[in-house]
């Protein structure tokens, strides 16, 4: 039975990640941080299903996770590790805390890091372990190529998993372990259904507040309108098993949009998004 590590399952991607693993056949390890949703995936996806109590940013619970899976695996490799436990930060960056951007940072870098170097040996890189290598799937987003206004802590981190990812991949080829990013555009989950929820009060009398009350409201429609997360599922499925995968997958509900941003000059973009967020200086 192929074996996969998802971090962060409790909901959105990660859940229908090992949702569509199981189905397939896959036995999941899957990362969740309260017990209360440890209980519930293990009587809702059964006895191939075990949870991993742990944050990411947690060195110290996730390589104690990483020996429970050792045991569990009883000497053979891991399949797969699928880093995809994350949050999203909004704020200017000229007002957004310190602290927030490091909190940003820590989790959607630092995490994924610290389980990288605490499943990596399970992939391949203990010659001890019997079975194929593994591959490492890395969940970045159209962010990692593209910078959003106000939301800089996050388009950050993207990038910084894209930057990790293309070294990684090169690094690992030692010992024939797989590195691919997997970059969604909009997707249905509460990543984004959660800014309802992000206090902006803190900015009322900021420049920015307009503004970010604007993207809110965008973040808001993009827990909406976005693709369902069972369509990213596939793709990292795909990732996880081609014969020969590719090293980027990007998958958007508007493709045509994103393909614009990518080859309209930056300036034309910035007046476009500007004037759509009012961002731009009085005339």
């Amino acid at each position: 039975m192929q074996s996969v590590v998802i971090t962060g399952v409790s909901t959105g991607i990660g859940w229908a990640t090992a949702k569509l693993l199981l189905d397939r056949g896959f036995r999941v390890f899957g990362s969740v941080r309260k017990q209360a949703d440890a209980d519930r995936l293990s009587k809702q996806f059964g006895a191939n299903f075990t949870p991993l109590l742990f944050d990411v940013t947690d060195e110290a619970a996730v390589l104690a996770a990483a020996r429970q899976v050792r045991a569990a695996l009883g000497g053979e490799t891991l399949t797969g590790l699928v880093n995809n436990a994350g949050i999203a930060v909004a704020g200017p960056v000229l007002e957004l805390a310190a602290d927030e951007f490091r909190r940003q940072m820590d989790v959607n870098i630092i995490g994924p890091i610290i389980a990288t170097q605490a499943f990596g040996p399970l992939l391949g890189t203990d010659p001890s372990l019997k079975g194929p290598r593994g591959r490492i799937v890395m969940i970045s987003s159209v962010a990692g190529k593209n910078g959003n206004p106000l939301m800089s802590a996050y388009s950050a981190s993207k990038h910084a998993i894209e930057g990790l990812s293309e070294s990684l991949r090169r690094e690992m080829m030692l010992f024939g372990i797989d590195v691919i990013i997997v970059a969604p555009g909009a997707v249905k989950t509460p990543i984004w259904s959660k800014a309802e929820e992000v206090d902006i009060s803190t900015y009322k009398n900021s420049p920015f507040f307009p503004s970010l009350e604007k993207i809110r409201k965008f973040m808001l429609q993009l827990g909406e309108s976005g693709l369902p997360p069972e369509k990213i599922a596939e793709t990292i499925a795909d990732a996880l098993t081609s014969a020969s995968p590719k090293v980027r997958y990007q998958i958007t509900p508007d493709p045509m949009r994103h393909l614009m941003t990518a080859v309209l000059p930056k300036r034309m973009i910035d007046r476009i998004i500007g004037k759509r967020l009012g961002l731009l200086p009085p005339a």
